[in-house]
């Protein structure tokens, strides 16, 4: 009896080591709004958010953003780099999943950034992992206001089953390989 071909062992590696694949995948940002602005580390996630975001495009990885209640919290944040043409997803809930409107495309991974690393990401990586997604969180692109809470969240999700991972650690899986035309776009987001 013959082995898998190349490819199929590589598909095979590959789901079962937790690597993101470009077509399972979608990147879900959760609120990165105005009102979040005064937390000490929010420059910084909202630039990583947007590394992230500007990656998955270049790869043709869709995105879905969210805002939680703008009416109070503002408007997403100008660094997350949502286009003219794209809508975050409105809500009041805690979890995006519950959200009217919320909806992967079909994708069965998702690589969650945003905040608040405790509550709404929390609760919306839990929410996907019972339905089945694969979630990457893309640590330095998840916060929350203190850093024990964000300590808590990230232990929290990743023991639920939720793979800890980076912006950059996600987007090079997305790339796959060295060497082309997106692999040396993505090199330059992430410098």
């Amino acid at each position: 009896m013959s082995g898998p071909s190349k490819l199929g062992l590589a598909s095979l590696l590959r789901e079962r080591r937790g690597l993101l694949e470009r077509e399972r995948t979608a990147v879900v940002v959760v609120d990165v709004q105005e009102g979040f602005r005064s937390y000490e580390t929010f420059d910084a996630l909202a630039a990583a958010c947007g590394r992230l975001v500007e990656g998955a495009r270049i790869l043709g990885v869709p995105v879905i953003a969210t805002a939680q209640y703008p009416k109070g919290l503002g408007p997403i944040v100008p660094e997350v780099g949502l286009g003219d043409d794209e809508q975050p997803v409105e809500k009041t809930v805690f979890s995006a999943v519950r959200a009217d409107g919320f909806d992967l495309g079909g994708r069965d991974q998702a690589v969650v950034c945003g905040i608040e690393a405790h509550i709404c990401v929390s609760q919306t990586v839990h929410d996907l992992l019972s339905l089945g997604v694969e979630v990457h969180v893309a640590r330095d692109a998840v916060g929350s206001r203190k850093p024990a809470d964000l300590e808590v969240g990230l232990s929290k999700m990743e023991r639920a089953g939720a793979l800890a991972s980076s912006v950059e650690t996600a987007l090079f899986e997305l790339c796959e390989r060295a060497g082309t035309p997106e692999f040396k776009a993505v090199q330059q987001v992430i410098r």
